[in-house]
């Protein structure tokens, strides 16, 4: 079953790096054999089976390996969610792999196996990133550690100037492989960075909350687990005592007033005052 798994990875990742701009010229079958370590008939092999699967790839002996047509965007949720399970996720995220194909067509592919070899290989990724000003940056280097999603969007935490921090893969225009080796980030180091996540903001900020769920908001989160370190408190009526540590304040009082009535802020003030304001903000929007 394994071998199986590897096989199928394998020759995703042979279709992501042939839409890459990773390579300067377009792949040859020994390239590819040298590149995964594997006899270049295997390599024949992988690209007759992704033909018998529906991908129109061909190698021509002056031209190497190209692609005919597009590929539709059914083919790359099947493809991307096949990729995702085998290298780093469990679960289908139906709604985050359709927007980040929205938005990159077959660079959501290509993309996503660039920075998974560069995790892997512990090679620097070069990007081209869109900024929140809508603004594009540039060959901006970066070395990729986790592929993850979170709150509809695929995401990729990596160093950045020494700094953990995580980019919306859909914001990636293009992902380039740099070759050039980053030294691995321990696994307990990202594993600490999660376990203090409220959604999605990741940082090494630590703020301790208290909440008060009324027994409505309290029957529905009994069964479910918000936080790794959360810890309730049942009182007589019915509502619970939230209490646990995050990274993010802002993201916390983001969330409390999306849920309405029967939250209430009982630690710390500053997160109270977060609260407020953000109530006030949107109400001044009517």
């Amino acid at each position: 079953m394994l071998e199986v798994k590897n096989k199928i990875k394998r020759q995703i990742e042979i279709l992501g790096l042939c839409l890459s701009q990773t390579y300067p010229s377009p792949l040859k079958t020994f390239d590819l054999a040298d590149i995964f370590q594997v006899e270049e008939l295997t390599i024949k092999r992988d690209l007759q089976e992704l033909r018998s699967y529906g991908v129109d790839i061909h190698s021509e002996r002056k031209r190497g390996i190209s692609l005919s047509g597009v590929l539709p965007k059914n083919k790359l949720m099947e493809l991307i969610h096949q990729y995702s399970a085998f290298s780093f996720n469990n679960e289908v995220a139906e709604r985050s792999t359709s927007l980040l194909i929205t938005k990159l067509g077959e660079k959501s592919l290509a993309n996503m196996v660039i920075l998974q070899k560069c995790i892997e290989l512990h090679h620097i990724a070069i990007i081209d990133y869109e900024k929140e000003s809508e603004e594009l940056e540039f060959r901006r280097e970066i070395c990729p550690v986790l592929i993850f999603e979170r709150d509809n969007y695929w995401r990729v935490l990596a160093l950045n100037e020494n700094i953990l921090k995580q980019f919306h893969m859909n914001k990636i225009i293009e992902a380039r492989m740099s070759f050039i080796e980053f030294k691995p980030v321990p696994k307990e180091k990202i594993e600490d960075i999660f376990k203090y996540s409220w959604r999605s903001w990741l940082g090494t900020d630590r703020f301790e909350i208290k909440l008060k769920f009324s027994s409505t908001w309290a029957n529905r989160l009994k069964p479910k687990l918000l936080m790794e370190t959360e810890k309730i408190t049942e009182n007589n009526d019915g509502s619970v005592i939230f209490e646990t540590i995050v990274n993010s304040l802002d993201e916390v009082a983001s969330w409390i007033v999306s849920k309405g009535t029967g939250i209430i802020v009982l630690e710390p003030d500053e997160l109270k005052q977060k609260v407020v304001k953000i109530a006030k903000d949107t109400i001044n929007n009517y």
